[in-house]
């Protein structure tokens, strides 16, 4: 099963050159051409000025090395998808900087010491053709016989596809392929794919509109098409699931963000799917199909709550298969061949549910379906992050992990019998024997109850220099995670370390996401205060040792609140961010995020945003604290524009800004474990300076 293009837009994040087109009157415009001679010798002014301050710095290089060496350890888990009878993983290493695709039994991916087959060196790829190449993933055909290849010139969205022979372990001279575009494809069966790419029409997000599809042996002209969305939808993109009941292949109109129309292939081209827009299709199951909810419905008398998981039958009435609680959450969905499983979250802290109706198992396929479904809880540790690794859509095989902001990721297999047991576990990072974590709330300014981790020593002596981290958009929750990067280099030295769980994320459902939707924008903003000023009143750190972080809508989030209260924070640290919300429609892939923030081209929805977007409020008068803005060349989401105009403003307003521009690693700002090393060492060592943490 392959449903992955609401990953590409957002995506944990277009290759074209194109520039932004924004306000007529606005200074720094120029910086919008990502790619011009004059902007890229700004850039280079900049990296070289920043650069010189944070390097000289000798924890610099020490951050450097602590990150590279555990991003480079061999005794990561090798983390992989399940399919058929292999476990399917991407390496990187300090010999591999650019990876290997590879693959071992699922028998054997138990052993400690795995016995890898290379299928890609992708090294040897970019050094033979001379490109620099970035794995953007793969997928096998259902029948394992080829493979589609997805490769970045530099880590950006827009990717070129090629076909891979597993049998004769090369990258096929006569299979499908196409060229360096955003785009989607899957395989419908070993000699039929399904694609969408922006090469045959974009939208005005930039992302395809057309879905075709293309049989072995045909020219890529040839293909049928099967689907063409409006220009003004986000995208229009394939998806294939295959199941007991064979090889289905869907189309997905996304006409906003957060709404979709679902058209099923049938022999006669595509039908509707009586499916609400709200519905996120995660899946085909037991002749169902399986989503969640955004936005409550009601139909055949049945009313489905927002939020919950459904299975929609055709001819019978929908089924909620549950349906969470006011601080609870459906995290994330798998489905396997026998059954259904989901991450569900209470007060942000995860549990893997196991669906299965009376039909799913193998004996009772194609006999008469009874309603109700069954709900068993898997024994994983609690009082963290529980989360589906893979599922296998041929076998019984599951995969899972555990962790916590102290405790080291743990991966579990289960063979189909809901019984997981650990096989691998990561080493510890760092020595947490003198660390805790607690959970505390913060009450907003409309008297919502924020709630938000805290890791530190056990034993403080006083307020403490400490980072608070938040994101606070497109339901995307923050669960307790385990950082090596804030372990070693902050939670060692005496720093504290604060997620917070704003509105806007997808922490209590859709309700806590739809709270900081456009014109309620507000909510995050005045949340991740409350968080802050919680912190202080605790005394658990003072304004000038509290630093912020966030990276893409969470630099918008950091940027905004530096704005709007700048007396709070002592640093900040924005990662390739979103700044001018006016011209963010223009540039890059913001078009697409008008369902989240709004339309600048509205009169009403424009006058809201003006109210809190960073690059028209922020002022020459009025005293910030020091921003380092991290962003990439080669993003080609939301691009570096963002960054360079506001730190460029801020620079001629006379405030204190560093500024550096990687230019591999697209949306991640780094392609390789060395650029991600360079990216947190300077992030590190900067929040260091400017928050008084020890070395």
């Amino acid at each position: 099963m392959r449903v992955n293009f609401i990953a590409l837009l957002l995506g944990c994040v277009l290759a074209t050159g194109a520039f932004a087109v924004s306000v007529s009157d606005d200074p720094y415009a120029w910086l919008e051409e990502v790619h011009g001679p004059k902007p890229l010798e700004w850039v280079a002014q900049q990296n070289a000025a920043s650069l010189g301050v944070l390097k000289a710095d000798p924890r610099y290089q020490k951050n450097y090395d602590s990150v590279l060496s555990v991003l480079d350890a061999t005794d990561r888990i090798p983390m992989g998808g399940l399919s058929h009878s292999y476990v399917y993983n991407f390496w990187q290493d300090a010999a591999n900087p650019k990876g290997l695709w590879r693959r071992t039994t699922i028998a054997d991916y138990q052993n400690a010491a795995p016995n890898w087959e290379v299928l890609l060196d992708v090294d040897a790829l970019a050094k033979t053709e001379k490109e620099n190449w970035v794995f953007k993933g793969a997928e096998c055909s259902p029948g394992e016989v080829r493979c589609l290849i997805r490769l970045s010139r530099g880590g950006g969205d827009a990717v070129v596809v090629r076909e891979y022979d597993l049998k004769a372990k090369a990258l096929a001279s006569d299979g499908f392929q196409l060229p360096e575009a955003k785009s989607d494809s899957s395989y419908l069966d070993d000699d039929t794919v399904l694609f969408a790419t922006a090469k045959d029409g974009e939208t005005t997000s930039g992302y395809a509109r057309i879905v075709k599809q293309w049989r072995r042996g045909e020219k890529l002209a040839a293909a049928r098409t099967l689907y063409e969305g409006e220009a003004g939808d986000v995208a229009s993109a394939p998806a294939t699931f295959h199941t007991r009941q064979g090889n289905i292949g869907l189309v997905i109109r996304a006409v906003s963000f957060f709404e979709s129309d679902y058209f099923v292939l049938e022999k006669d081209g595509v039908n509707k799917l009586a499916l609400p827009r709200s519905a996120d299709v995660k899946g085909y199951f037991d002749g169902a199909w399986i989503a969640s909810l955004r936005q409550p419905f009601e139909t055949d008398g049945v009313s489905l709550p927002k939020g919950a998981l459904v299975a929609f039958r055709s001819g019978a009435k929908p089924q909620v298969i549950f349906a969470p609680s006011a601080r609870q959450s459906i995290e994330s969905v798998g489905i396997g061949r026998d059954k259904i499983y989901a991450v569900i979250t209470d007060n942000v802290i995860g549990a893997v549910h196991v669906f299965t109706s009376p039909a799913s198992s193998s004996e009772a396929v194609g006999q008469k379906k009874a309603a109700g479904w069954s709900d068993k809880v898997l024994a994983l540790p609690g009082q963290g992050s529980a989360d589906i690794v893979s599922t296998n859509d041929f076998g019984p095989e599951a995969m899972f992990s555990f962790q916590n902001y102290l405790t080291p990721t743990t991966l579990y297999f289960d063979g189909g019998s809901d019984a997981p047991h650990g096989i691998k576990s990561l080493p510890a990072r760092f020595d947490a024997s003198n660390l805790i974590t607690e959970q505390f709330e913060a009450t907003s300014k409309d008297g919502t109850k924020i709630p938000y981790f805290v890791t530190r020593p056990k034993k403080l002596s006083g307020p403490a220099p400490t980072v608070l981290y938040g994101y606070g958009g497109f339901e995307i929750s923050l669960t307790p995670s385990y950082s090596a990067n804030f372990g070693r280099l902050w939670l060692t030295h005496g720093g504290i370390y604060v997620v917070a769980n704003i509105r806007g994320g997808g922490e209590f459902g859709p309700g806590w996401h739809d709270a900081a939707l456009k014109t309620k924008r507000q909510h995050a903003y005045d949340d991740f205060e409350a968080v802050a000023a919680d912190l202080t009143r605790r005394r658990l750190t003072t304004t000038k040792q509290l630093g912020i972080m966030g990276g893409s809508n969470g630099g918008l989030l950091v940027s905004t609140v530096m704005v709007q209260k700048p007396e709070l924070f002592g640093a900040v640290v924005c990662q390739v961010p979103l700044v001018d919300m006016i011209a963010f429609t223009h540039i890059g892939a913001g078009a697409s995020w008008i369902g989240e923030y709004g339309d600048p081209a509205i009169p009403a929805e424009r006058d809201y945003i003006l109210t809190y977007s960073p690059y028209q409020n922020v002022k020459p008068d009025v005293r910030y604290p020091p921003v380092f803005f991290v962003t990439a060349t080669s993003d080609d989401r939301v691009t570096p524009v963002h960054a360079r105009k506001m730190a460029a403003k801020m620079m001629a307003q006379g405030h204190p800004v560093l500024f550096y521009e990687n230019t591999d690693g697209g949306h991640a700002a780094a392609a390789d474990h060395r650029q991600s090393a360079e990216m947190w060492g300077l992030s590190f060592v900067y929040l260091a300076q400017k928050l008084g943490l020890a070395p």
